[in-house]
């Protein structure tokens, strides 16, 4: 299993008592979707390493986990700060105008006033505001994610309708024109 091939479910947090026992965090709107899950991914030095689960315990975003193979404090040590990842084939379908950042990648962006506009280049996670990555007229344009500019995903058009703010077009492209005054 190839890392572009998976996504990232957590992390490993720290060990939990002396029988190899840990807390990992899961990085999920909906932890529960997971507590079934037998075998997670975890990356090692590069590469991804199965391994199998004896036993998970959730609690919110966080769970309790028990790893085959993983016996003791030191063993479980070992593994903190390990990133979990499961194959893209494993999430759970997204419908309606909810949809997985790697999934929207080059689609194209429709605004509900100025037509289509460009594509999808990257989804930036930027903790308190997500933001879509666009090229519009040779310039990046940011576009914000949430639910009043986001009016609908069109997985099999591959198109993003967008209402985007007022102004925010000619923000960018006036930052281009500023630029090319304070040159003369």
């Amino acid at each position: 299993m190839k890392l572009d091939q998976c996504f990232q479910l957590g992390m490993v947090l720290k060990p939990h008592g002396l029988k190899g026992e840990l807390y990992i965090s899961l990085d999920t709107d909906y932890p529960e979707d997971y507590q079934e899950m037998e075998s997670v991914f975890l990356l090692q030095n590069g590469k991804l390493v199965p391994f199998f689960i004896e036993h998970i315990q959730l609690k919110n975003r966080e769970a309790l986990v028990k790893f085959e193979d993983v016996e003791d404090k030191e063993a479980a040590l070992a593994l903190r700060g390990s990133t979990l990842h499961l194959p893209l084939s494993e999430l759970p379908e997204l419908t309606g105008n909810q949809f997985y950042f790697h999934e929207i990648n080059n689609f194209r962006i429709e605004d509900s006033e100025k037509g289509m506009l460009g594509v999808v280049k990257e989804v930036f996670e930027a903790g308190h505001q997500d933001l879509i990555g666009m090229e519009y007229k040779g310039k990046e344009v940011l576009i914000p994610i949430n639910d009043d500019v986001i009016l609908n995903v069109d997985r099999e058009n591959r198109i993003l309708k967008v209402s985007l703010p007022e102004g925010l077009l000619e923000l960018y492209m006036e930052e281009d024109e500023s630029n090319e005054q304070d040159e003369d």
